[in-house]
């Protein structure tokens, strides 16, 4: 694919180029050291070489489990460096999931932290691969990178649907090189910016926004290990970062929490986040902070979705419009289906996209590829529905859709007008068992003054607003919602049992 010179690349010759361009100016500072980006290469080389010397064949796949920091990069950068196929996972949930990625994707090495790397037996039962420890890493001879096409595969990111149950989506070289090229177009960001981030590089977004971003316009990283509200906005301004990513409730934990100096004196611009916070959430946090917003959608199957670009008329709640690249110009579509797979104009329908940054598919145990796309249209899964400047605005996931009295509801729809409601920081709708069969609306509420709102006000309150066939029958509150591991409201954990709490407007009282 070319246009205007450019040439797609695999994953090493993008990093390669890159650092030709900006060799020895500093580009990461993480919690294990900081380095440019000719030192981060150099490591990259001897994490292959000591790959390669381990015994690391082209197309092996390599589990990494290790925290934000340099020694990620080395693993990861070598790994692709040595024409292996990465995938990741937090430590943090190493002795909970450990022994079931292992069984879902039997990689064929595993990198730890050296302090696990003789304690990680008993996790491990049942699997032949070799364990190497980060601090290994370092030690090998400087190897080039494998020459590898841009359309092979470089890694696996584990992708919990709405059942919870984990999906490795496939990821290219070609997919990680079109959105670091993309990232720093759609926000504006260059050489000027520093990007902070703290999201897990276990997922495609601290992996393909903040660092590829960072390394291929010339910009400077932040990577910390996690992400904590209180000494957010210090470590922040401490930084001089100009830019950093919020996803799922992190918006919202940062506006719960005690104000600090620091949250305005910051050089922070923008905030990039997905999926579109409420308006009440989008106003409060750029008033607050004095950060622009800019919000997003994408997903692991594909970086290029959607995006409110910089510099554009966004009306708040969209998602935006089709991503496009700097050079190439116009790669990216967007289309609304039905459940039949027709296109549709004037209504909720699945979000589908046709680019060349779309995913081949999900690998299963058996090493069979489960593909998303259907006649070049990766089906997104997700429900949106589009205004007439064509605009995209999220409605649900397909799946979570509620059936009741013979309509289809999308959850998205009940949400976004529970947000409006002065009392209601956030919900999430579900469908629970009806007696007439199908299902009834459930509304989980988190409430502004912690719970002792008026719930049935407010369920009167969201019905009052939406058609008949979307009424709620039942609400409930809740001091904190279960969050999944990218701050997302992990629906899955909240109760489709009755109970005391709840409050069922049909009731007779």
């Amino acid at each position: 694919m070319t246009a205007d010179g450019y040439v797609a690349e695999s994953l090493p010759e993008w990093l390669y180029r890159a650092t030709e361009k900006w060799p020895d100016v500093r580009w990461c500072r993480a919690p294990d050291g900081a380095a440019t980006r000719s030192e981060i290469v150099e490591r990259a080389e001897r994490a292959c070489g000591t790959l390669r010397q381990a015994g690391v064949d082209h197309g092996d796949l390599l589990l990494i489990v290790l925290p934000n920091g340099l020694g990620f990069l080395d693993a990861w950068f070598g790994t692709i460096f040595a024409g292996g196929i990465s995938a990741a996972m937090n430590p943090r949930a190493m002795i909970t999931e450990l022994p079931a990625v292992l069984e879902a994707i039997r990689p064929a090495t595993l990198i730890v932290e050296d302090e696990d790397r003789d304690e990680i037996g008993g996790l491990t039962s049942g699997w032949s691969g070799r364990i190497l420890s980060s601090g290994e890493l370092s030690g090998g001879t400087r190897t080039a990178a494998a020459k590898l096409e841009p359309g092979s595969w470089a890694s696996l990111i584990q992708s919990s649907g709405s059942t919870g149950k984990p999906k490795f989506v496939i990821e290219t070289h070609s997919m990680y090189t079109l959105a670091a090229d993309g990232f720093p177009y759609w926000l504006g960001l260059g050489e000027q910016d520093r990007l902070y981030t703290s999201l897990p590089l276990s997922h495609i977004n601290a992996q393909v926004y903040s660092t590829l971003g960072s390394f291929g316009c010339g910009a400077s990283l932040e990577l910390r290990s996690t992400f904590s509200a209180s000494q957010f906005w210090d470590d922040v301004a401490e930084s001089g970062a100009t830019e950093f990513n919020a996803i799922g409730a992190m918006l919202e934990i940062m506006l719960r929490a005690a104000p600090v100096a620091a949250e305005k004196n910051h050089s922070v611009k923008r905030c990039y986040t997905g999926p579109a916070p409420s308006e009440r959430v989008h106003r409060e946090f750029e008033e607050r902070f004095g950060v622009q917003i800019v919000v997003g959608y994408a997903l692991s199957e594909s970086p290029y979705g959607l995006v409110c670009q910089t510099g554009e008329d966004n009306p708040f709640g969209s998602s935006g419009r089709p991503r496009q690249h700097p050079v190439l110009g116009v790669i990216n579509e967007a289309e609304l289906r039905d459940d039949s797979g027709a296109t549709v104009t004037d209504r909720v329908g699945e979000l589908v996209l046709r680019n060349p940054a779309i995913t081949p598919g999900y690998l299963h145990p058996d090493g069979t590829v489960e593909s998303p796309v259907r006649d070049g249209w990766l089906y997104t899964g997700d429900l949106m529905w589009r205004d007439a400047d064509g605009r995209y605005f999220f409605a649900g996931r397909k799946k979570e859709v509620i059936r009741r009295r013979g309509e289809n509801v999308s959850p998205g729809e009940i949400e976004a007008v529970a947000d409006r409601h002065e009392g209601v920081l956030s919900s999430a709708a579900v469908g629970v068992p009806s007696d007439l069969s199908e299902e009834d609306i459930k509304l989980f509420v988190k409430t502004a003054d912690c719970g002792s709102a008026d719930l049935r006000s407010i369920a009167e309150w969201v019905n009052e607003r939406v058609p008949p066939y979307k009424r709620l029958r039942y609400i409930e509150a809740v001091e904190d919602w279960p969050l999944t591991e990218t701050q997302k409201i992990a629906k899955r954990h909240l109760s489709r049992e009755r109970n005391k709490c709840e409050i069922d407007l049909e009731a007779v009282q």
